[in-house]
């Protein structure tokens, strides 16, 4: 079995959405790194989530991938199963706690599996994905960008406004 450890980010492909991945291969010399091509994020959705120190534990699975306005992964929602307190709620889960997980299996079908590097402890102060977090995050994005659309527009007002005083 190859297995290969990628890191996520998204692209959009025509009609759909793949995740373009920056893998390492673990056959492949320490630090050296292989590109892996783009993967489907049909083929993510449903994927088991475990501990990254902790492979024998099933958290959950994959629920939804949720993008940004520049199609970025903002966050994975992880269906948790009742074990470690989770209740069996649906987890948010920001890209710096997750990686994706691929093994090539001998019949040439893809598994992926996706690695929480959290404790037990810090996936039960993760929010909830609810309505109420859904909104939060929305209004959350929207200031965000409406104060980085200011900063940009003041910036070009600048640079204009010192080209045409010279």
């Amino acid at each position: 079995m190859r297995k290969t450890t990628l890191t996520l980010a998204v692209a959009a492909i025509a009609s759909g959405y793949a995740l373009g991945t920056h893998a390492s291969d673990d056959d492949q010399p320490q630090g050296s790194q292989n590109p892996q091509g783009l993967y489907s994020a049909e083929d993510i959705l449903d994927a088991d989530v475990f501990f990254a120190n902790n492979m024998d534990e099933e958290i959950g699975e994959v629920d939804d991938i949720l993008f940004d306005d520049d199609m970025s992964i903002s966050a994975l929602v992880v269906e948790s199963d009742a074990i470690l307190g989770l209740g069996g709620r649906e987890i948010v889960i920001e890209p710096e706690y997750f990686k994706l997980e691929t093994s090539t299996e001998g019949d040439g079908d893809t598994e992926h599996r996706i690695l929480i590097d959290a404790t037990p402890e810090e996936m039960e102060s993760f929010p909830t994905y609810d309505r109420d977090w859904w909104e939060q995050a929305k209004q959350n994005t929207r200031e965000a960008w409406q104060s980085t659309r200011q900063d940009v527009e003041s910036a070009w007002q600048r640079t204009r406004d010192a080209i045409g005083s010279n």
